[in-house]
């Protein structure tokens, strides 16, 4: 499984990687882990968030479907959304091929970093794995 170094994850399986600064806070983008996508199996749908809601931190923002079941994408960081990721309206598949690029589900924009520190590092995250 890969667990790329330069994001930082939550035990249910999301990542969450610093995009940018904005003038609201910081950008962050978020997306399900390769562990995640191999555990939906074959996702056929994407249920994207609605861009500029307010999400708070654990609250459920996106659903992935996949020929298996149906799983839940929560927000890591209370913020506000936004972007979705429009390709996967079309491509959903993307999550399963390339789910830290091009299958990223939405970005966020974070007014306090503070719940970022409180993630998990890639070491961490692939320790909850075993």
């Amino acid at each position: 499984m890969e667990t790329p170094s330069d994001r930082r994850y939550t035990p249910a399986h999301e990542w969450v990687q610093i995009v940018s600064d904005d003038p609201e806070g910081t950008r962050v983008r978020i997306g399900i882990s390769d562990f995640a996508q191999d555990s939906l199996g074959d996702i056929v749908f994407v249920d994207l968030p609605e861009v500029d809601r307010s999400v708070e931190a654990g609250e459920t923002i996106a659903e992935v479907e996949s020929t298996k079941s149906v799983g839940e994408v929560y927000a890591p960081m209370t913020g506000k959304v936004a972007a979705a990721n429009a390709e996967l309206e079309d491509t959903p598949e993307l999550v399963n091929e390339d789910p830290y690029g091009r299958g990223w589900i939405a970005e966020l924009v974070v007014a306090d970093m503070a719940g970022f520190d409180g993630l998990l590092d890639a070491e961490a995250y692939a320790g909850t794995l075993d």
